[in-house]
């Protein structure tokens, strides 16, 4: 079986969106207080999650391959408060960050359509010597980058109400009732006590 490059593209792509899909899906139900809440020491929260790969995908899948999006971006400009890509301000909604993600993805999906995965671009924010990638480079980048923050806000998730899953139609779990859970949690908290 031969692959061809359409092939290789439509498999980045597909991993791509199935972690798109998955963050998002992590933001259904909750409040506003609840998509912004900081719950781990650094202040990881599921809002801030999709603001920053929303970031990313405009940085790696278009301004690194000269094709700028338009989109303004303060949060990362000359200046700017540091990590300020990894949370919503008051001012930033919910629906203007979940946009400005769709619209990430549309800008990504374009560069990924229009350049084939041996063009060239420069990462201006990496050292001298790295900054040379390929669109594949990058893509497989964005693509690990994306999963790694699905796999935070599926804990964050979990923490605030307890849903978990990798899908709606998929949870990617062992089967078990919420009684299975928490005899499974507390076996693995006396195996830790013994170690």
């Amino acid at each position: 079986m031969t692959t061809t490059a359409a092939d290789t593209k439509a498999d980045l792509r597909r991993y791509l969106q199935d972690a798109r899909d998955a963050l998002l899906w992590k933001l259904e139900g909750l409040s506003e207080y609840d998509v912004r809440r900081p719950l781990t020491g650094t202040g990881t929260n599921l809002l801030g999650l999709v603001k920053h790969l929303a970031t990313v995908e405009l940085g790696y899948l278009g301004e690194v391959f000269g094709r700028p999006s338009g989109i303004p971006l303060p949060w990362v400009a000359e200046g700017a408060e540091t990590n300020a890509d990894m949370w919503a301000t008051a001012g930033e909604s919910r629906a203007f960050v979940v946009g400005m993600y769709r619209q990430a993805w549309a800008h990504a999906d374009a560069t990924l359509e229009a350049l084939p995965l041996e063009a060239v671009g420069t990462v201006p924010w990496w050292p001298a010597e790295r900054r040379t990638i390929t669109l594949h480079h990058a893509v497989v980048r964005v693509i690990a980058d994306a999963q790694r923050h699905a796999g935070h806000a599926d804990i964050v998730r979990e923490l605030i109400d307890g849903a978990v899953g990798m899908r709606e139609d998929n949870t990617a779990l062992a089967e078990g009732d919420a009684a299975w859970w928490r005899a499974h949690r507390d076996r693995l908290e006396r195996v830790a006590r013994e170690a």
